[in-house]
């Protein structure tokens, strides 16, 4: 099983291949989509995309003491929001179906 990245344009040229359609017109649909769904999110909606998975964002707790991962230096983080995305269940039973 190949795990490695699938980037906006391989997901593009994907769609090419399948459809046919030009790519600049895929390309605009798929940057429209990721746009709704970055100002769904930002709106603190939750995002439900049935037979694939649930976005939505998430309240982390903040911490008085953390480390700076870049430097080692102690500081602070306040509670902030995080995108979590949940896959649905078809997604799950087969994701890593290894038949």
């Amino acid at each position: 099983m190949d795990l490695s990245k699938v980037k906006k344009i391989d997901l593009v040229n994907s769609i090419y291949e399948k459809t046919g359609l030009e790519k600049q017109n895929i390309q605009e649909v798929v940057d429209s989509l990721l746009d709704e769904l970055r100002a769904a999110l930002e709106k603190g909606n939750t995002i439900e995309l049935r037979g694939f998975g649930t976005f939505e964002p998430r309240l982390r707790k903040g911490r008085s003491v953390a480390h700076n991962p870049k430097t080692g230096e102690l500081c602070s983080v306040a509670p902030h929001y995080v995108a979590a995305f949940r896959a649905g269940r078809e997604l799950r039973e087969n994701m890593f179906n290894l038949k």
